[in-house]
């Protein structure tokens, strides 16, 4: 095969072409990142700009080899029913960056592979790789050598929807984080609750209200886990058939919390959210406390607003929506399209006079918009 051989990924067209200086000779379609594009390691965002092969790896495995730390590590069958599971199957083509900005995607392990979710081959769905049908990859494979250029070119078309949810006091009638305290006797519960109120109500900065707290509560597992699954028994009234109905429209939903991810991940899954920005929480092998991320944007004011920026950009979504009960969730107006206060939990005057809209009924949401 030509030396001159190249590879060009177009985001918005959700294809990979293999050219020379003649021009196409094959196009794949292809799944990128569902969370769009970005550099950051541990974005689960797809890079863009200048690359190269950098290695070859499953030379002679059977088509659908599932790969693990680029190890052969089982077969997955077509027969097998499709889950939420990225696997890595069949080649691995690694890449490595050659601009500033993606210097680092060799260690970040953007390969391009085969998946287990043809399916979904055609549009966004990745967790950061390029996915290509099992027999794709195996041609291409074929084809290319390490140090055969890759450029992915960035979207420029706008498309789809963005809608933010706050979680606690909008998506779950709780406050997480006082359940958590609750845990622990009257006396500490209170003291949360008294700093949690002031941080929705805008009186103390969060980046203060934050560690205080956890060094009162400092949570073990089984707590978590309980906190939890009262997250989903309190889901409130109408949230369900809103998702639903924002997921058929087509828009993108992310959870956007100073909560905590763990125990809000579960929630998430429950309504079929996909994406959940919140705060990591780390337990010790034996389930006491182990801190939590305390650097994460929504631990700090002005946190949402940093995470949001970084959807826009990812995505250039067409219209960009948060809805949420505190003054943190106010803090995204200015990046927003629209910020909708909600008041169906807790009322908070300065949340309802500056808000783009209110709501105190999740079925009032579609009115809204």
């Amino acid at each position: 095969m030509s030396s001159d051989l190249r590879l060009q990924v177009s985001i918005d067209d959700q294809t990979l072409r293999l050219l020379n200086a003649d021009g196409l000779l094959r196009q794949f379609i292809i799944s990128t990142a569902a969370k769009g594009v970005g550099f950051k390691e541990g974005s689960y965002r797809t890079p863009t700009g200048r690359f190269q092969i950098a290695e070859k790896i499953g030379q002679g495995e059977p088509m659908g080899t599932i790969f693990t730390a680029r190890e052969p590590a089982g077969l997955w069958s077509p027969e097998q029913p499709c889950t939420a599971s990225d696997l890595i199957l069949t080649r691995i083509l690694r890449i490595e960056g050659l601009d500033s900005e993606n210097s680092n995607t060799f260690q970040r392990f953007i390969y391009l592979h085969g998946t287990n979710r043809e399916d979904l081959l055609g549009q966004p769905a990745s967790h950061g790789c390029i996915r290509m049908s099992n027999q794709d990859i195996i041609e291409l494979f074929d084809l290319v050598q390490p140090g055969t250029p890759l450029e992915i070119l960035p979207p420029v078309h706008k498309g789809g929807k963005l809608i933010f949810f706050d979680c606690d006091s909008t998506l779950s009638s709780i406050e997480g984080i006082d359940e958590l305290a609750r845990a622990r006797g009257q006396d500490v519960f209170d003291n949360v609750v008294s700093l949690t109120n002031a941080a929705m109500n805008g009186e103390i900065p969060l980046d203060e209200v934050f560690p205080r707290r956890m060094e009162i509560i400092r949570p073990d597992r089984s707590t978590c886990e309980e906190v939890a699954c009262l997250y989903q028994e309190t889901i409130t009234p109408g949230s369900r058939e809103l998702v639903a109905r924002l997921r058929q429209d087509g828009w993108t939903i992310v959870i956007l919390s100073g909560g905590f991810a763990p125990l809000i991940e579960p929630l998430a899954g429950t309504l079929g959210i996909e994406h959940v920005e919140a705060v990591p929480l780390f337990l010790n092998p034996d389930g006491t406390y182990a801190g939590y991320g305390y650097d994460y944007p929504t631990t700090r004011a002005g946190g949402k607003n940093e995470i949001i920026r970084e959807w826009k950009s990812a995505l250039i979504p067409q219209r960009v929506v948060m809805i949420g009960d505190g003054a943190s969730d106010l803090e995204t107006q200015p990046d927003v399209d629209l910020f909708v206060g909600y008041g169906g939990v807790v009322s908070r005057p300065k949340v309802k006079a500056g808000a783009g809209a209110w709501i105190e009924r999740m079925d009032d949401f579609v009115t809204v918009i």
